[in-house]
């Protein structure tokens, strides 16, 4: 009798790219800001306002070129639906270090420790993701260690730069 756990890729696979997309832009913005200055309720709207506007950018030029490409028109249900299709996922990583963020404003945690946190959960998705990857492509032990290794070094780096720079 097989005991292991029956987990459901395929909704998570075909968000990848939106979840990795979102994890790399909630460290960069992480990287650029300055939460101690400026208060965590601060950094919760500044953090989920930029990647909902990246992500609406995204929207916008997936519709626009979309419609360049084939022709078709752009101003459709089906259109809307494809492209925020492709952008949710995004949006859905920067929900947790929002809400982390949130939760520091209430005096709940320390800016700080808000920081780390949102860092930890977005270089987390990267390293789970990153394995997936190394088990899709072989499923052996060695590539699922090596994908997360390297996506979460990718997390990391952005992390340090943000401490390095402040």
């Amino acid at each position: 009798m097989d005991r292991t756990p029956n987990f459901a890729w395929g909704p998570v696979q075909r968000a990848s790219f939106g979840l990795i997309y979102g994890a790399i832009l909630v460290l960069s913005l992480l990287m650029a800001m300055d939460e101690v200055r400026d208060g965590a309720f601060e950094a919760a709207l500044v953090l989920f306002g930029s990647v909902l506007a990246v992500t609406l950018a995204k929207i916008f030029a997936e519709v626009l070129s979309h419609a360049m490409e084939t022709g078709e028109r752009i101003l459709t249900a089906k259109a809307f639906r494809t492209a925020w299709r492709h952008s949710h996922p995004t949006l859905l990583v920067a929900n947790v270090p929002t809400a982390i963020f949130a939760v520091a404003g209430l005096d709940w945690l320390d800016v700080s420790t808000a920081t780390a946190l949102s860092q930890a959960f977005c270089i987390l998705v990267l390293v789970v993701l990153g394995a997936r990857v190394g088990w899709v492509i072989n499923h052996s032990w060695w590539l699922p260690i090596g994908g997360a290794a390297f996506a979460g070094s990718v997390g990391v780096g952005l992390a340090a730069m943000k401490y390095a720079i402040h």
